[in-house]
């Protein structure tokens, strides 16, 4: 495994890695991707064992430029061209009925495609300067957390890539949002990166789909994935000093919540978590309480709280709307599902 700039230099040499056959980890506005020609049947391959992912989970395929995606999809579905000339460049993944080329391992042997532009310049250009749509999911290992730095990417995967691309911090930290344009109504499979109340200013119809699924037409859809090495517990928001006022009414309970993280939304209810004195620490997503830096700071967040000394991380809910909507679905996902996480509180 190297690690590469962005010098032209780097770029070039990513570019014919990928071009080749080879795994790269590339930066996106969202999160890092593991690259992989979308073309090559043997790449694609390649991908599903460095992350050790199942194969009935698609892949998302990016493409340099709007125009690209006729070259990956069907765009005549009602909504498509509307949807990408609003919101392409950007962290939107249209599913669409795919171009007969694409490869099954691709869609896990659905009829359509999960595909993207993304937003981040860096990445378009290296997809240019490659020439073929890239494949790429979370550069991670399966279910775990999102990188959204290389060195995560380094200490997630290894040797398992060949080449990563630094292109620094992700600014937006969360996956793209997964809009189905090939249902009736039109379906949001994944809350992401663009807000649903901004795609339902484009397509009025659309519908948020159930995440309890086994069976995904898109990736990040099953309802437990990217989850840190440790217990995560999910609470209703404003609720994390009561629940470890109750949780330590025993010597077992108070030593259980010293153990504890406390991961919270805006500078009051961090306070309140540490005012109770009982967790062992206590991170603030956002201290102005904006949902947009809580999903830009998330995954880093639940890195660093995966090395910290703390056994379980507790965290509550952010408000369902815009960008909270999907950092709430990412720690759904990530929390533990015992009966125990309040996650219906």
């Amino acid at each position: 495994m190297k690690i590469l700039g962005t010098s032209e230099e780097d770029i070039i040499t990513a570019a014919e890695a990928l071009r080749s056959g080879r795994l790269v980890a590339i930066p996106t506005e969202t999160v890092y991707g593991l690259g992989a020609n979308a073309r090559d049947e043997a790449a694609l391959a390649a991908v599903f064992a460095a992350k050790q992912r199942p194969t009935f989970d698609p892949l998302i395929i990016h493409v340099a430029t709007p125009e690209g995606a006729d070259e990956v999809a069907d765009l005549s579905l009602p909504y498509a061209r509307e949807a990408i000339k609003a919101f392409w460049p950007g962290p939107l993944t249209l599913v669409l009925p795919k171009r007969d080329w694409v490869p099954a391992l691709a869609t896990s042997g659905l009829a359509t495609v999960a595909v993207r532009c993304p937003g981040l310049a860096l990445t378009r250009r290296l997809i240019a300067e490659a020439g073929v749509p890239v494949a790429a999911p979370s550069a991670n290992a399966f279910g775990h957390l999102s990188p959204t730095t290389a060195q995560h990417v380094a200490d997630g995967l290894g040797d398992r890539v060949d080449f990563i691309v630094d292109g620094g911090p992700c600014a937006l930290g969360v996956e793209s949002t997964v809009l189905d344009l090939s249902m009736d109504p039109p379906l949001v499979l994944r809350p992401g990166g663009l807000s649903l109340e901004a795609i339902r200013a484009v397509v009025p119809t659309v519908q948020l789909f159930d995440r309890a699924t086994t069976s995904p037409r898109a990736p990040g859809q099953l309802p437990s994935h990217y989850a840190p090495s440790k217990p995560l517990r999910l609470f209703a928001s404003g609720s994390l000093p009561g629940v470890a006022t109750l949780a330590a009414g025993t010597p077992e309970g108070a030593a259980w919540v010293r153990s504890t993280a406390a991961l919270c939304f805006g500078r009051e209810s961090a306070r309140a978590a540490a005012a109770c004195g009982l967790f062992g620490s206590v991170t603030d997503l956002s201290p102005d309480g904006d949902p947009v830096t809580a999903a830009a700071r998330l995954f880093s967040l639940l890195h660093d709280l995966e090395t910290a000394d703390c056994a379980e991380i507790w965290s509550e809910r952010l408000p369902e709307a815009g960008l909270g909507r999907a950092v709430n679905d990412r720690l759904f996902k990530a929390s533990v599902k015992d009966g125990a996480d309040g996650r219906h509180g």
